[in-house]
């Protein structure tokens, strides 16, 4: 186990992944090595982005074409150059599990369901997953693998002693040590020290209530070096209503800004009523991915079944946006030309950043 650690500097400026062609000008004759001209390089930007489409009753529809697609880039009609349905192309998954005290009832369910998850969408040898827990720290359970047994060997920790936050209070009751929830920092260091390098479909499945309480990072930041990592978000609201009910303590001594990381804290005031569906299905919406919420009608392996279908029915969708397209953020729309169907897909993307 390890935490993850924020950057020197923490640099957001990882440049939109660019292909390059390189062409060496061979001289004639014996010219000798050194009397070669340089290489060329040529730049070649390609926007790829993941769909999924759902039709009116919300099942996901599989037979599509590249005709059948329409994208803007800021507004403006885009040539599809490269279309394809991509579902044996490496994925690469990460796990973000939430163990503050507010998710302490629920994660046996969670755990549970994660194995069937991970063992029935990770190919070994092809795919790769890692799983990462989050409360005042941010702390990485298991690094990227395709070792089913490494897998579940870290999902059983969720529920180990280590892990437990709390300690005794002066009144024989129980009080957690440091608390703090730092969700937004955990999506952060999963997209940009973890899966930002990996090629291929990525996603991030995050398990949590949405509320966050200490974290380093904004929302916006969070969300923003999800989209540059190219990672969809997947959040599975589970939500304990019995931790709402009664007043909960964030903070305490010594923790500085990041708890084990050096964080925690709780940098910010507790709301009455905080609104972690919105902040999860923000996040999700944003990076293309998709929120559910656990119920008596929607349970977490039921949930973990949608998931894994839509990975396996993705869309991959390219385009050449315009040589002379500003750096920044770029609004990306895709639809299809069929009525009563929606697409599931990113955003946008950062240009020359």
């Amino acid at each position: 186990m390890r935490s993850l650690n924020f950057p020197e500097g923490k640099a957001m400026s990882a440049r939109w992944p660019a292909l390059f062609l390189c062409f060496s000008l061979l001289a004639a004759g014996n010219l000798r090595a050194q009397q070669q001209p340089p290489p060329i390089k040529v730049e070649v930007k390609v926007v790829n982005v993941f769909a999924t489409v759902h039709d009116k009753k919300g099942q996901v529809v599989s037979s599509l074409g590249k005709d059948d697609f329409v994208v803007e880039e800021d507004g403006r009609p885009q040539t599809i150059t490269y279309f394809g349905k991509d579902t044996d192309l490496p994925l690469t998954l990460g796990l973000l599990v939430d163990t503050s005290g507010s998710q302490r009832r629920v994660l046996d369910q969670e755990r549970d369901a994660s194995h069937s998850f991970l063992d029935d969408m990770v190919r070994e040898d092809e795919d790769k997953a890692f799983v990462l827990h989050f409360d005042y720290e941010v702390e990485l359970l298991q690094d990227l693998t395709s070792s089913r047994q490494k897998l579940e060997k870290a999902l059983d920790l969720l529920g180990a002693p280590q892990l437990n936050r709390y300690g005794t209070d002066p009144n024989g009751g129980s009080r957690q040590r440091g608390g703090g929830t730092l969700l937004y920092d955990a999506v952060y260091l999963a997209s940009d020290e973890v899966i930002k390098k990996q090629q291929g479909r990525k996603a991030l499945i995050v398990l949590s209530d949405g509320v966050d309480h200490g974290s380093k990072e904004s929302l916006e930041d969070a969300i923003r070096t999800a989209q540059r990592a190219d990672t969809l978000v997947y959040s599975i609201l589970f939500a304990d209503e019995q931790q709402y009910q009664g007043p909960i303590g964030f903070g305490g001594p010594g923790m500085g800004r990041h708890g084990g990381m050096g964080g925690g804290g709780g940098r910010y005031p507790r709301e009455d009523h905080p609104d972690g569906k919105k902040v999860l299905e923000r996040i999700s919406r944003e990076t293309g991915g998709r929120l559910f919420e656990v119920s008596k009608k929607q349970p977490i392996d039921e949930i973990y079944k949608s998931i894994a279908e839509e990975l396996r029915n993705q869309y991959s969708i390219g385009y050449t946006p315009a040589a002379d397209v500003a750096a920044g953020y770029h609004k990306i729309h895709v639809e299809v030309k069929q009525k009563d169907m929606t697409v599931q897909a990113r955003d946008g993307y950062y240009s020359g950043q």
